[in-house]
């Protein structure tokens, strides 16, 4: 799991991403201590990723949407947040972590599918207008940038993601909660799946209509909530076929195994208390192998992940976090056979790759670094917007001195991550050093292309 997040500036270490590669650099998942007013991280993991995928595909088929055509994404914070627009829906790690089980968060997903669905726009519909996923891709590959020793590039992103003003803007009205509690009961119905979580989980949370704007979780800020709305959706789903269905056994392990991951990065010092010694749960031994790792104890928490994977041999997320503890403790070479065999367990998987290629890049070896080029261009035909990919790739080719392709992966870079003076800016230095029409020549070209007319019309606006 690599998940940076901006932690303090005490801390070099402080992860972007979860055990698999928040957005590329693998280094950890350092805690996200966060203060209250501190930007959100962007998380990636392959692990959690799946399970919240699984637990929302049939809720958006039952709402008539395209599972692959929304994106999921996990968002480092406390509090309990969630959220849908075109194309995506995010969740934080706190609504994770406060829910209780799966089905709880299955509700909280059908009732955002329920807004989503609906059409209902954010206040003045400025959540539509902004494009709410390229601003948090933005937000999280800025602070990608400043932690990787590049604060000017990290400014300039961050700069660009008015993130907080979109997330300001979400605010729907008791009548629009109403209708997403009755689509989101409804598309649980049609998933056969209970609506009791989506009810629970409001009515663990009643006590939040006698508070003050101010103190309330920012969730029910922009999601009002009340007693009668509670008791009338209580009454809607006790009535459907489906309420006394339960979780699996598998859904609920999951789910479990999602939270221990979460806390044994976010809260690792609360975790080892948590998770105690005496729990012999696989759950329990993974958040202490984590939060071992997180409280810079490695040789501890390698020892405890070689009994998990001496009775989970096949686990590919626990080779992946034996990679992840001895790349970040120097150990590049130890971690490069762990990080082979998570991607041999799991090859689909390109976040794994990405970690991979950084491995080998890192080496310090020729064909190692050739081979983490193809690595990396294997993850980008599955991911192929996946800003921190291209930033790996410039490096590896600046390391084997092919500057051309160096200059235009670092374009593709920033074309992906909407930075459209950037990604001209590199493209044409790349047009220069490459051969003539061959296809990178082409492709440097076509970026050149497409983003004149952006920066003519940006031009425009300034003038």
């Amino acid at each position: 799991m690599t998940a940076r997040s901006a932690r303090t500036a005490k801390s070099a270490r402080a992860a972007i991403c979860l055990a698999t590669l928040c957005f590329g650099l693998a280094a950890s998942w350092s805690a996200p201590a966060l203060a209250q007013d501190a930007t959100p991280p962007l998380i990636r993991d392959t692990e959690i990723e799946e399970v919240l995928q699984r637990d929302a595909d049939p809720l958006f088929a039952a709402a008539g949407l395209d599972p692959k055509g929304i994106k999921i994404l996990l968002i480092g914070g406390k509090d309990l947040q969630a959220f849908a627009g075109p194309g995506v829906m995010a969740v934080y790690t706190g609504l994770i972590l406060q829910s209780e089980n799966p089905n709880e968060l299955q509700g909280v997903m059908a009732h955002e599918i329920g807004h989503l669905a609906g059409g209902h726009s954010a206040r003045s519909g400025d959540m539509m207008k902004a494009g709410l996923k390229p601003m948090l891709l933005t937000m999280g590959l800025g602070l990608m940038a400043m932690l990787a020793g590049a604060p000017d590039a990290g400014a300039m992103l961050l700069g660009n993601a008015n993130y907080f003003g979109t997330l300001g803007a979400l605010g729907y009205s008791r009548e629009q909660e109403g209708r997403a509690d009755q689509a989101g009961a409804s598309y649980l119905e049609t998933a056969k799946m209970s609506g009791r979580g989506l009810v629970d989980f409001f009515d663990n949370f009643r006590y939040q209509e006698v508070f003050s704007e101010a103190r309330r979780f920012a969730y029910f800020r922009s999601h009002p909530i009340s007693s009668e709305r509670i008791d009338r959706l209580r009454a809607r789903v006790e009535r459907l076929p489906h309420y006394n269905e339960v979780d699996t056994p598998q859904a609920l392990a999951e789910h479990e195994i999602m939270k221990a991951k979460l806390d044994g990065f976010i809260n690792p010092g609360q975790a080892l208390i948590k998770y105690k010694e005496k729990d012999l749960s696989y759950p329990a031994r993974y958040a202490r192998a984590i939060a071992y790792y997180q409280s810079r104890e490695p040789d501890y928490a390698l020892r405890l992940l070689e009994t998990l994977l001496k009775e989970q041999p096949d686990n590919p997320y626990l080779w992946e976090l034996k990679g992840q503890i001895l790349f970040e403790f120097g150990r590049a070479k130890e971690a490069e056979e762990p990080q082979r065999r998570s991607v041999a367990l799991k090859p689909e998987a390109p976040l794994l790759r990405i970690n991979l290629a950084q491995t080998l890049i890192g080496l310090g070896d020729r064909a190692k670094a050739e081979e983490g080029i193809k690595e990396l261009k294997h993850a980008l035909v599955q991911e192929g917007d996946n800003a921190v990919a291209w930033r790996l790739l410039a490096d590896a080719y600046d390391k084997l001195g092919q500057d051309g392709q160096a200059r235009l992966a670092t374009a593709e870079q920033y074309y992906n991550l909407g930075a459209t003076r950037e990604a001209y800016t590199f493209a044409k230095r790349a047009q220069e050093m490459l051969t003539k029409d061959t296809p990178e020549w082409r492709r440097a070209n076509d970026i050149v292309m497409v983003s004149e007319p952006a920066l003519r019309e940006e031009a425009r606006n300034r003038g």
